[in-house]
């Protein structure tokens, strides 16, 4: 016997939703600007300090399989749960590590925690709200999420100058103790229809089902893509600043506000112009957005113009053409797939994590100290990116 969810929910429950959303990219866009004092703090080179990012982004990638899959069978609350207790016992490790590699065990079990509420939060508004206004929910849940990367950035940068980056990871432990307390208290079940029709007992099997599908495939790629550009670019425009131009952390948190903002306009204008323009549409404007903002910005790097300005302004239209992009590639592969949306929404949060891992570590390995290798990566994105947005379109529903 499962719980019914009720048709109607009050405004304390869409707001915690949205605050479990944002717990994962709170953390990561937090750490950004520590990169470098902990690559100075435990001795080590560019590559290996890149772990600290890349490979919880690897493992929140598979954790959302796993969590989607899980909330498909046995609820979206145990799962959700138990992400915020892995959250919580992950970023006190990380905050009493004494070694890179501890460190980095720390925000692996951080990173699988974050996984729970990216993926879930999605599934549960689908749950709640019904597909007809999930384009809408997801981008006003995208546009709240922001808000957090908009106080992380310039905060965690004013911490490092006063305290450290361990101050970083204390304070991500704190806000995943607030926030386990309200999801216990707020969020009820709202699957109701566990082992009913869709149900698969074979979760890989699932996952080639949906993929096997081309619109959803085009959709959780293009995503994936896109996000890959956006981290790739944050990460690196750290080293960037800090580093190839001599700036301090301070700085990079307020250059850093260029990205939230574009993603809050782009989130803003994708939840407007949801139900005027098609979904595929809105996909490929982000998507050759982000093309015609990789090329200017390769363009500039190629003449040797390089500035603050020549990081981050790319990315308020990064961030802007995902914030148009996103929320409709995200409810458009969740409604592919049907009852299997748990695990819909778990693969696409699956790529964005796994294709921003990928990318971000690529960068940290072809980086020279020079601008170019990051606008390589970004355009090899971008191209991608847009390829799949391309796709959406063409295959787009004839109805």
């Amino acid at each position: 016997m499962t719980e019914t969810a009720p048709k109607k929910v009050g405004a304390l429950f869409a707001v915690v939703l949205a605050a479990i959303t944002a717990i994962a990219p709170l953390a990561l866009h937090m750490f950004f600007p520590a990169i470098p004092d902990v690559q100075t703090d435990f001795g080590v080179d560019e590559a290996v300090a890149e772990m600290t990012l890349s490979i919880p982004l690897f493992v929140m990638a598979f954790a959302t399989l796993v969590y989607g899959s899980v909330s498909d069978r046995y609820g979206r609350r145990p799962a959700l749960l138990g992400a915020m207790a892995l959250f919580i016992a992950g970023s006190i490790v990380s905050t009493v590590a004494d070694s890179i590699w501890l460190l980095i065990v720390g925000r692996v079990l951080q990173a699988a925690g974050g996984a729970g509420g990216l993926g879930l939060a999605r599934t549960i508004a689908r749950d709640v709200y019904g597909t007809e206004k999930l384009v809408k929910v997801i981008a006003y849940l995208t546009m709240a999420y922001t808000i957090g990367p908009m106080i992380a950035a310039p905060l965690g940068a004013v911490l490092i100058d006063l305290s450290g980056w361990r101050a970083l990871v204390g304070i991500a432990a704190v806000i995943g103790v607030v926030l386990g307390v309200l999801s216990w208290l707020v969020l009820f079940e709202t699957h109701t229809e566990r082992g009913g029709a869709g149900f698969r007992g074979n979760p890989f099997m699932d996952g080639i089902r949906l993929m096997s599908n081309v619109r959803f495939a085009s959709y959780v790629l293009q995503s994936g893509f896109s996000t890959g550009a956006f981290f790739t670019l944050a990460s690196a425009s750290a080293f960037m600043l800090t580093g190839y131009l001599g700036r301090p952390p301070s700085e990079y948190g307020a250059y850093f506000m260029f990205y939230p903002i574009g993603f809050l306009l782009g989130n803003f204008l994708s939840s407007r112009l949801s139900g005027r323009i098609r979904t595929e549409a809105m996909v490929f404007t982000g998507s050759f957005i982000l093309l015609l903002t990789a090329a200017t910005q390769s363009t500039l790097i190629a003449l040797d113009h390089v500035t603050p300005l020549t990081i981050f302004l790319p990315g308020f239209f990064v961030t802007c053409a995902q914030g148009l992009a996103l929320p409709n590639s995200q409810s458009g592969a969740i409604i592919e797939a049907g009852p299997l949306a748990g695990t819909g929404a778990g693969i696409g949060a699956f790529m964005q994590l796994f294709a921003a891992a990928f990318f971000t570590q690529l960068y940290g390995f072809a980086a020279d100290g020079t601008p170019v290798p990051m606008a390589v990566v970004i355009s090899v994105c971008a191209v991608l990116s847009c390829s799949m947005g391309t796709v959406t379109l063409l295959m787009r529903r004839r109805d």
